[in-house]
């Protein structure tokens, strides 16, 4: 079958060629949003120096590829879809070093009712309903660690008695 005489074809080897700072950013804001600040760390952690990462960074938002208010709006919506609250999603944006103007504006344009996506939480979490306060007790407990605030919490625990069936 294989002639013997013929050198076996050379395997390719999986060299890469070395990315720029500006690639390897884009290649991380081709998957989803990043904060500045996030990106300018995740490159320096892949070995490129400060300067020269935020340079690419700096680059990147004069194209419009990398956008502060674009990422913090898309935060807040998809953070608020798995079911976080408004104190957790505030922090989170918080800990990307964005302007506070900037954090208050995307919080304030979110277009849900955080009242309805705490319920929807519960009522995923607790399909039996909240008759038992044990069950109340955890419900308020998971609504708390979501980032959901007390008034919130216990304002939708009201809500969600004996009528369980009929919210859904």
């Amino acid at each position: 079958m294989f002639d013997e005489q013929d050198p076996p074809t050379p395997k390719r080897r999986g060299r890469r060629v070395e990315q720029t700072p500006i690639q390897r950013a884009l290649g991380l804001l081709v998957r989803r949003e990043h904060s500045r600040n996030e990106l300018t760390r995740k490159l320096t952690a892949r070995g490129i120096e400060r300067e020269d990462a935020e340079a690419a960074v700096d680059k990147l938002a004069q194209a419009g590829w990398q956008d502060e208010e674009r990422f913090a709006h898309s935060l807040v919506r998809n953070r608020a879809a798995a079911g976080y609250g408004p104190l957790h999603i505030r922090a989170e944006l918080g800990m990307h070093r964005l302007p506070e103007e900037l954090v208050r504006q995307a919080m304030d344009d979110y277009d849900g009712d955080w009242a309805d996506n705490a319920r929807d939480l519960v009522r995923r979490r607790f399909a039996g309903g909240l008759d038992d306060p044990t069950r109340r007790r955890k419900a308020a407990d998971l609504l708390a660690r979501r980032g959901f605030g007390g008034d919130l919490v216990g304002q939708v625990l009201r809500g969600t008695g004996q009528d369980w069936d009929d919210q859904a």
